[in-house]
């Protein structure tokens, strides 16, 4: 079922965090698209805001600077107006990042199980986090970590080993039960 809710679009940014490789760019894309709204990834953002890639700020000065970077572009984002925002995965894990998310939007959990996100992430290259490093054993690690963090986000979706759209409209019914 697909339609069109321009008319029912949130008042509030809606935010997608979850692991990579589990489609939050995509799915916001098209998310964005069927409500009417802007889309904004973040960390293309944080990329133009440095003028260089992650994997190169990772190399350079290290997650943490990365992490306070990230966390002052996605403030910036998070200005009032209705849009959909893609994170990084780890974005959601930093406990200041997490509070304006959780204040000031609305936090979506996009999730899905291990063998869709190693299928996922072995067809995009620069993943700092990955590099030299087997994606399943980071992957399971990362979840066992990440996970109950990520349950803080009031809405929680299932991705599968499906078309983007199915996200969609899992994320589509959710925003619907929660007006």
């Amino acid at each position: 079922m697909q339609r069109n809710i321009k008319s029912n679009s949130p008042h509030a940014p809606v935010v997608l965090v979850g692991m990579m490789g589990v489609g939050k760019s995509t799915v916001g894309r098209r998310l964005a698209a069927r409500m009417g709204l802007s889309f904004v990834d973040a960390d293309e953002e944080i990329e133009k805001a440095a003028g260089m890639t992650i994997a190169e700020m990772f190399e350079r000065y290290g997650e943490a600077h990365f992490r306070d970077g990230e966390r002052r572009v996605i403030s910036r984002l998070l200005d009032g107006a209705p849009k959909v925002i893609a994170t990084g995965g780890g974005a959601f894990m930093q406990d200041d990042t997490r509070a304006l998310i959780l204040e000031q939007a609305i936090a979506i959990w996009l999730d899905a199980d291990i063998d869709i996100l190693v299928d996922r992430v072995s067809r995009r290259e620069g993943r700092p986090l990955l590099k030299d490093r087997d994606p399943r054993e980071v992957l399971m690690q990362l979840a066992a970590v990440r996970n109950p963090v990520y349950a803080q986000a009031p809405i929680h979706v299932k991705s599968a080993a499906a078309p983007h759209e199915a996200a969609v409209d899992k994320i589509m019914e959710a925003l619907n039960q929660c007006r």
